[in-house]
């Protein structure tokens, strides 16, 4: 069990739990709220959608030990919320609910929309619901409402608020409390920082504990301590890496930058920074980052612990991938899809790296974008071709 304090609507709470503990287990068995709904526990219907530091959150793939200093804030902390009477009052006028098992969730992200949005742009506000799912309306009385408060707000001269309040680079509550040396949560500066200034030291970059672990090998052809000088050449590494690139002059110790990714319909830019850790003694090192992209409202936090082996043939780089990925791509980003697309592109840096070791790359190589769906289609051939050689006459033969 775990001890962790946190503060939710607006009440400051103690409470032991499991660490496997959802958010979402944690405010409906813990402290009775059974206001947040949970469905499908995988983060994709959007039932579950809280309010953590004022930002949308699934709560059912958010451990509860991972809020620790965090405000949290559910659908019965927003009683009293101007935003969301206005909200209730239009979704009962449009009829925008039935059975109403997804309205809390879609109260919530709907209340981020009408804080963000300019303007009721159908498009956008479809765009931003998309990740809170809807058995019974069919969507068109919920978007009407949205449109209707967005539109009624902004006549009254209520300016949108840009990027929903949002200051710094991370995942949802990332960035708002630190950790001290007793194991107690301190609350940043009140002052506003921008995203820049949030990430304008390497100390402002918080280590985490990532969703997901990935590991991951590859070899190359050269020697152990070639292969570690070549890791300290960050623009050289940067541009092995497909859809990579650097957005500021790198110091030994941090770097800022930004990589492409498109899968499927979703393209995203992710642009941020991370702090290097290097360990010449045992050729290791460690890169931990954070990044977010404002087109899709996605965040990411990753770590990059690598180590390398000498072997006969060269050097073995042993990888493990730590990240947490939260917005629209984490919809779609589920984790044995990122794992393969994380192998693919692993073997295509590895690729790169041997022949920039090798003299054979070209110093001036540009970061080509990553396309997801062109991955996905590689990876269904592959497995195809798997599966098929399980059947191969040569196979029966050989057993």
């Amino acid at each position: 069990m775990s001890m962790i304090e946190l503060s939710v609507n607006q009440r400051a709470v103690r409470q032991s739990v499991e660490p496997r503990t959802s958010l979402a287990d944690f405010v409906r068995e813990k402290l009775d709220l059974t206001g947040t709904h949970l469905g499908c526990e995988h983060g994709v219907c959007g039932a579950c959608t809280v309010l953590l530091d004022g930002i949308p959150a699934r709560s059912c793939i958010t451990y509860a030990v991972a809020c620790e200093g965090a405000e949290v804030t559910t659908i019965e902390g927003l009683d009293d919320d101007s935003v969301t009477t206005e909200l209730r009052a239009a979704f009962t006028r449009e009829h925008a609910l039935q059975c109403g098992y997804c309205t809390p969730g879609m109260l919530v992200s709907a209340r981020d929309l009408v804080l963000r949005l300019p303007q009721a742009d159908e498009r956008l506000i479809r765009v931003g619901l998309s990740g809170n799912l809807c058995r019974c309306t069919g969507y068109v009385g919920i978007v009407r409402a949205v449109q209707s408060v967005i539109e009624a707000r902004r006549a009254r001269d209520i300016a949108p608020i840009p990027d929903g309040g949002r200051k710094i680079l991370g995942p949802a509550g990332s960035g708002r409390s630190v950790h001290n040396g007793a194991g107690r949560a301190e609350s940043f500066p009140a002052a506003a920082q921008t995203s820049a200034e949030a990430a304008s030291s390497v100390s402002s970059i918080p280590d985490f504990n990532p969703a997901d672990v990935l590991e991951q090998q590859f070899t190359v052809a050269h020697p152990p301590a070639q292969v570690f000088a070549m890791f300290n050449d960050i623009a050289a590494v940067a541009a092995c890496l497909p859809g990579a690139s650097l957005t500021a002059p790198p110091k030994p110790e941090r770097v800022e930058g930004a990589i492409r990714v498109r899968i499927g319909p979703i393209a995203a830019t992710f642009q941020g920074a991370a702090r290097v850790e290097r360990s010449p003694a045992d050729m290791s090192g460690r890169i931990v980052g954070i990044g977010n992209d404002r087109r899709s409202r996605s965040s990411t936090q990753g770590e990059i612990c690598y180590r390398l082996v000498p072997i006969e043939q060269g050097t073995r780089v042993d990888l493990s991938i730590g990240y947490t990925l939260t917005g629209m791509l984490a919809q779609v980003g589920r984790p044995g899809l990122v794992r393969d697309l994380a192998a693919r592109l692993i073997a295509e840096f590895a690729g790169n790296l041997d022949r920039r070791l090798s003299g054979t790359s070209p110093s001036n190589a540009t970061a080509v974008e990553l396309n997801g769906m062109s991955l996905v289609f590689s990876l269904l051939r592959a497995r195809v071709a798997r599966w098929v050689g399980r059947f191969s006459p040569d196979k029966d033969r050989a057993t």
